[in-house]
């Protein structure tokens, strides 16, 4: 079975516009650097030949792994959404019982995670606990690093 890649909408559209970027402008530079060393003459101790080339690779990769992650994924339907419930792409504020401290962020597939940005994994050890939990429940976390668990009270789910 094909591992599904869930997105937000606008994960999706970000990873879609990087794609077209690469396929249309970049991939155009980089094989335009090739063809520029191979004019310097002997390829086998050309160093901007060389460096071209890792680039062209790196790229040609990076394009194989967008293309598979818009093939495999699955945008997730706000509108299907349980109300009330924490889901994916639910913007969620919560505070952990111990020290007051409140936190805000988005749920998202593992593929848009960005917790500086404010976007946290539904696969994460509080992202994944929070998951069809409600406003006022407290959820109880697991967390590997330390001994024993974390109790974050949910404040409240909004869409983002």
């Amino acid at each position: 079975m094909t591992e599904e890649v869930l997105l937000t909408k606008e994960g999706y559209e970000k990873i879609k516009a990087e794609y077209e970027e690469l396929v249309s402008v970049t991939r155009r530079d980089v094989a335009a650097r090739i063809k520029e060393a191979r004019e310097f003459g002997d390829i086998s101790e050309n160093a901007e030949y060389d460096a071209a080339k890792n680039e062209q690779a790196e790229l040609e990769e990076r394009i194989n792994k967008l293309e598979d992650m818009m093939r495999k994924a699955v945008i997730i339907d706000e509108t299907k959404m349980a109300k009330g419930k924490v889901n994916i792409g639910s913007k969620v504020k919560i505070k952990e019982k111990k020290t007051q401290k409140e936190m805000e962020f988005i749920i998202v597939g593992s593929t848009e995670a960005d917790p500086f940005g404010g976007k946290i994994s539904n696969e994460s050890a509080v992202g994944g606990a929070l998951i069809g939990h409600k406003a006022g429940e407290t959820v109880e976390v697991e967390v590997k690093d330390r001994e024993g668990k974390l109790y974050y009270e949910i404040i409240s789910i909004n869409k983002k």
